[in-house]
């Protein structure tokens, strides 16, 4: 007993570490338009909306977006870019400008951005299920703008080319996500004891 709650504690605080990493990271998830271009992590979308609102400073966004543009700069090996010309980086200096539009027809992924960014940062402190709730939000979001056409549109089972889902990443920040709820992990451990209902 004492040894599946240590691999079940074990594991879950790896795989929040891994979601914490996709999620500060950047890596794409999605491609979505959104209020400064195409947004294609919940970060962007997260802080395009911060700095449209104005309910965050903006050095507090950038911090949230400097992560993710150092590894981005590594990966195309590109020069890393200055802390204060971050906005322009990430067209974020427009978004003020933009319609809200946009943002609110596509309510499920803006929401789910804001519960995984948010529950990427509370599972390094404490286990809970606030990300596996926005990346499960976020998945539902995409496939019905994919599959239904979104808000106002006719059903249409021909996927747009404006909104997009890379499975193999979405698929295991949701594996990610699932795992670093410890209670979870420890039923799969626990497997003869789960009953599904």
């Amino acid at each position: 007993m004492a040894s599946s709650k240590k691999w079940a504690s074990f594991i879950s605080s790896i795989a929040s570490v891994l979601y914490f990493l996709f999620i500060i990271l950047q890596i794409p998830l999605f491609r979505v338009p959104c209020r400064f271009g195409i947004c294609r992590t919940p970060i962007e979308v997260t802080s395009s909306q911060l700095i449209a609102s104005e309910l965050f400073p903006t050095y507090a966004v950038k911090a949230l977006l400097y992560p993710g543009a150092i590894a981005n700069a590594i990966i195309r090996n590109k020069d890393f870019p200055s802390y204060s010309k971050l906005l322009k980086f990430y067209s974020h200096s427009n978004v003020s400008k933009a319609p809200a539009a946009t943002d609110l027809q596509r309510l499920e992924i803006l929401a789910g951005s804001y519960l995984a960014v948010v529950g990427a940062f509370i599972g390094l402190l404490r286990n809970g299920r606030m990300s596996l709730f926005g990346t499960m939000l976020i998945i539902w979001g995409l496939l019905r703008e994919i599959f239904l056409g979104g808000v106002g549109q006719s059903l249409s089972m021909v996927p747009t080319k404006a909104v997009q889902m890379y499975p193999t990443t979405t698929s295991a920040a949701l594996v990610c996500a699932f795992l670093s709820v410890k209670r979870d992990v420890r039923r799969l451990i626990h497997g003869k004891r789960v009953k599904i209902l």
